[in-house]
């Protein structure tokens, strides 16, 4: 079963999802009979997110990190996250959070804002060097709600109580000092998401409208057609006029990805400030979409541009290595 859904694109976020939808919208009573059962499988996604967040800061100050270079990071982290937010931002205080074409501001901001760092690493090992590897910090740093958080809260666009960023960012912080102090630890949590990845993803489900996923699905794979080249091409002009990467160029657009814990971000932001609420479901089945799309187009798009620019041999191809860890982000 775990090979299985291991070897779909985001296998591990996607199945659950879908489990969850359909029970939330056809057996809603067969997960809401209480106790343990309801915990876990209804209302367990903020406990869940939290969990998986310990896990994100420990692997910041894991060893990976000490590898990159900052120059490398930044680049990632800005043209991947911040600079994508930042306009999506901007189009919010234009057209209002609702956005445009059916894609909310909160669509936008999860989507574009967070990153498949397994993919990242898999690609940079295969292709890339130390520096690429360690570029996995600012994965790490985007993954989850702190930046939506703190974004939409200093635009003006949501009424984010500060006390609600500081309870985000506590597991967080708790992560990054665990990840310091004990690197065994870092490396037991590095197993946590796919463990807690399928049940905080149906979780989410159980809360997404069946009309949601047939709007939200079609929306979602543009959606990450759009993250892969705007994205992706936004941190390949990085590498290749900034960083001065030559013909390795390339693996910048395996940058262009939507983390699986996307999914998750909706409901996050929405406990904070409820404006989002109407938002979440639909935002929810948008960045499932986009995942999926993101774990296959990005590793395609990054190794046909340095196939193309020389910077592997033709005879080669992303391995299916790469496919196997999508579904762990």
């Amino acid at each position: 079963m775990f090979a299985f859904m291991s070897r779909i694109p985001g296998g591990l976020m996607l199945i659950p999802l879908a489990l969850g939808i359909l029970f939330g919208n056809f057996l809603p009573d067969a997960i809401g009979i209480g106790s343990f059962t309801t915990a876990l499988f209804r209302d367990g996604t903020l406990t869940l997110i939290a969990v998986l967040i310990v896990a994100t800061g420990a692997q910041i100050t894991g060893s990976r990190s000490g590898k990159a270079a900052a120059s490398t990071t930044l680049v990632v982290l800005f043209a991947k996250t911040l600079v994508p937010i930042g306009l999506a931002v901007t189009l919010g205080l234009t057209v209002g959070i609702e956005g445009v074409w059916g894609v909310s501001i909160l669509a936008l901001i999860t989507i574009f804002g967070n990153s498949n760092g397994a993919l990242w690493l898999a690609f940079a090992g295969q292709y890339g060097d130390e520096r690429d590897q360690g570029a996995y910090v600012a994965s790490a740093f985007d993954d989850g709600p702190f930046l939506a958080l703190i974004f939409l809260g200093a635009s003006g666009l949501g009424d984010i109580p500060v006390l609600a960023i500081v309870a985000a960012l506590v597991p967080f912080v708790i992560g990054l000092i665990i990840g310091a102090v004990d690197r065994e630890w870092t490396s037991v949590l590095n197993t946590v998401a796919p463990i807690t990845i399928p049940f905080m993803s149906f979780c989410v489900g159980t809360g997404i409208s069946l009309s949601e996923v047939l709007t939200g699905g079609m929306q979602g794979i543009v959606l990450g057609v759009l993250v892969v080249f705007f994205t992706g091409g936004l941190t390949y002009l990085g590498y290749r006029y900034i960083l001065k990467r030559g013909n390795q160029s390339g693996i910048g657009f395996a940058a262009g990805t939507t983390a699986g814990n996307a999914v998750a971000v909706p409901a996050v932001v929405a406990a904070a400030d409820s404006t989002f609420a109407p938002f979440v479901g639909a935002a929810s089945a948008q960045a499932a979409a986009a995942v999926m799309v993101t774990a296959i187009l990005a590793p395609l798009v990054a190794a046909l541009v340095m196939k193309k620019q020389g910077g592997i041999a033709p005879s080669e191809a992303v391995t299916g290595s790469i496919k196997t860890s999508l579904a762990s982000d």
